[in-house]
């Protein structure tokens, strides 16, 4: 009986959670954006407050879902997150993994769909934010590499969509593309969401039967300068890259597997 009611609360919560999400982007678009818009004239200015809103927004989201016994959280390594122009790449197991990494990132930049720029709920926040359109084409990695040399923290998930069910990676070259052009080292962020939820095809009310714990750990930096060195050209570099990439976190689940 007490884990029937404990289950109904979790999904009660998190119905009100995601709701909670899509009037807060609602707000953010029609009163809180216009008004820095108005205020702040400076173009650079307007990106960094608006992604500062977002962040705090977003801080504020993670917490509700804590409060309400959605689930826990943990964080290791977070300082390592402090510094600039950090290219940030991370496996995608769950829905909300974007926005715990933007709650904890200051001055966050990402790749988006481009349908999120239409959307009613979010197209508020990510065009004040100035965050890169994957309909970019050709230019997508030069926008990246440029947010980088601005001095942005470059979210990606090199999965490009969340991990199948079945937790096979299969890494994209577009991380690795933007290491190699840009000369950027990697830090990766190994995120673990036990039990899993939120998953690709997943429903939200379909919550797991005990509260879930979404993990996150920095870890060091990957180098590139290795990759680039050993490679006739870039794009062998950042096949190579991508292949790394995959297999380091592939490993990750591996031994998380094995000591669990």
């Amino acid at each position: 009986m007490l884990e029937l009611l404990d289950r109904t609360w979790r999904i009660a919560g998190t119905g009100t959670s995601f709701t909670v999400f899509a009037i807060g982007g609602l707000l953010l678009r029609v009163a809180v954006f216009p008004t820095i818009n108005l205020f702040v004239r400076d173009e650079a200015r307007r990106t960094s407050t608006a992604r500062a809103v977002v962040r705090l927004a977003f801080r504020g989201f993670v917490e509700l879902m804590r409060a309400l016994g959605v689930l826990s959280y943990e964080l290791k390594g977070l300082h390592k997150l402090g510094r600039g122009g950090l290219l940030i790449i991370a496996n995608h197991p769950t829905l909300i993994d974007t926005v715990f990494l933007m709650a904890f990132v200051k001055n966050a930049d990402c790749i988006v769909k481009n349908g999120l720029l239409h959307n009613p709920f979010t197209r508020g926040p990510v065009r004040a934010a100035g965050y890169i359109s994957n309909s970019g084409g050709p230019e997508l990695v030069s926008d990246c590499v440029a947010s980088l040399a601005a001095g942005g923290n470059l979210i990606v998930f090199p999965e490009g969509t969340r991990t199948p069910a079945c937790g096979t990676l299969a890494f994209k070259r577009g991380a690795a593309n933007v290491a190699v052009r840009g000369r950027r080292d990697l830090t990766p962020v190994v995120i673990r969401c036990t039990p899993p939820t939120l998953r690709k095809g997943d429903k939200w009310w379909q919550v797991p039967a005990r509260r879930v714990c979404l993990s996150i750990e920095v870890k060091d930096d990957i180098a590139v300068a290795p990759f680039v060195e050993a490679a006739p050209n870039e794009a062998l570099a950042a096949r190579r890259l991508t292949e790394y990439l995959q297999d380091y976190f592939s490993k990750e689940d591996v031994d998380h597997a094995a000591a669990a």
